[in-house]
């Protein structure tokens, strides 16, 4: 079947070459056709350019794009959205002054989300998580990473990785699943992390492995969860079962755990709000993409990840949503780029390519998606009537988005 779209006021993220990722200065180029068409045939992405040289065809579904911006759907490489009810009261203890910290030192933080995930059942949680999934479809996500990590044990593990890949097969966005066992460590582990550990390595790895639930491995390196030589452990253990490494780091501290992540080939490390000079030279020239999760920083008054540094320096960058019950209750990817804008001081074509291109490629996806390349999925966002693309970001308290495609079809 084929679908034409034709008279874009604007197409972005146009790559003729195929691209894995972009770094540095390149970040702030957006390539883009004005007054332009896209052709899919199937599920993908068959043909682009300007109008004077739209083929004159007789496709099934004609789409007049006019006033309105294309680009490739938004690509989420941090989310924990698969959970158990939620986390307000915490949201209310920090405003009366509580830090994350002490709310984890009360109960609270990972381990009350850990207690209400094992005593909710599977279908309970499916349902309450498609409905969050279904959320961000609407605001234009088309390709996730969904994390466990809120079971803390074997079952509470097991049980969260079967909903997520139950939603990879009822869903038709792209969804990469990610083993979180080191999240936390349970009440009673906090005095025996190496038991916890031998669970996670012994327990966990061979069930998962043995189900084809996880695509990668993640862990919480960070002062007061899992050290450096932990998080190395964990790795190690990952390999074995052919699940690299996304880890969770420099959120509060940095405890030189970039470099443990980088020597072990992680595929992305992520949070870094507290970024050394020693953590940048540590990144350069390697395969792991920095993550910045912005709508945290927002969400708990803590720093915002340096990008500004970090991108003059030569570094590469993606933005995800972080989306979680605690820190982040919000998977809107929109809303990530205009915080990246607003207070990251990221350009909206940096903040862009943070969220498409970037984003697939800490999934391990930018082979078929995040940009408008011929023979990649056709996963596109048509917005609204806008001005330009620098409305995505400038009006940030508004939907951009009108129509959705994945796979080719418009989501109703």
């Amino acid at each position: 079947m084929q679908t034409l779209i034709i008279n874009i006021k604007e197409l972005l993220q146009v790559r003729e070459t195929p691209i894995d990722k972009v770094s540095g200065s390149d970040m702030a180029v957006l390539p883009s056709i004005k007054n332009a068409f896209l052709l899919i045939e199937d599920d993908t992405i068959a043909a682009f350019g300007s109008m004077e040289t739209c083929p004159k065809l007789n496709p099934e579904i004609t789409i007049d794009a006019s006033g309105k911006i294309v680009l490739p759907s938004w690509c989420d490489s941090h989310t924990h959205l698969v959970y158990a009810g939620n986390r307000e009261q915490e949201f209310v203890d920090r405003i009366n002054g509580l830090s994350y910290e002490e709310i984890a030192n009360r109960g609270g933080g990972i381990l009350n989300s850990a207690k209400r995930l094992n005593d909710t059942s599977e279908a309970e949680i499916y349902q309450q998580s498609k409905k969050r999934l279904e959320e961000v479809i609407q605001l234009g996500t088309g390709a996730i990473e969904i994390k466990s990590g809120y079971g803390l044990t074997v079952e509470g593990e097991l049980k969260m990785l079967r909903v997520i890949k139950r939603l990879a097969q009822d869903y038709p966005i792209a969804i990469k699943s990610t083993f979180l066992g080191a999240h936390a460590f349970p009440t009673e582990y906090k005095e025996n992390h190496s038991a916890y550990i031998d669970i996670i390595i012994n327990e966990m790895l061979p069930k998962i492995a043995e189900e084809s639930l996880a695509d990668y491995i993640d862990a919480f390196l960070e002062t007061g969860y899992f050290s450096v030589a932990e998080t190395e452990r964990i790795m190690e253990a990952g390999k074995q079962y052919g699940l690299r490494a996304k880890i969770h780091v420099n959120q509060f501290t940095a405890i030189n755990g970039i470099a443990a992540c980088v020597k072990h080939k992680a595929l992305s490390v992520d949070h870094l709000e507290i970024v050394t000079k020693e953590d940048i030279e540590a990144l350069k020239t390697t395969e792991t993409m920095p993550v910045a999760l912005p709508s945290c920083s927002f969400f708990i008054s803590i720093p915002y990840t340096p990008a500004r540094q970090m991108l003059n320096e030569g570094l590469p960058l993606a933005l995800a949503t972080d989306f979680n019950p605690g820190t982040t209750p919000s998977g809107n990817m929109n809303f990530v780029v205009a915080t990246a804008c607003i207070k990251m001081k990221m350009t909206p074509e940096e903040a862009i390519n943070a969220a498409t291109i970037n984003g697939a490629y800490a999934m391990g996806l930018s082979a078929t998606h995040g940009s408008i390349t011929v023979g990649k999925k056709a996963n596109v966002i048509i917005t609204k009537p806008l001005n330009s693309y620098y409305e995505i970001p400038y009006a940030f308290g508004s939907n951009p988005v009108e129509q959705v495609m994945l796979n080719g079809k418009l989501i109703s």
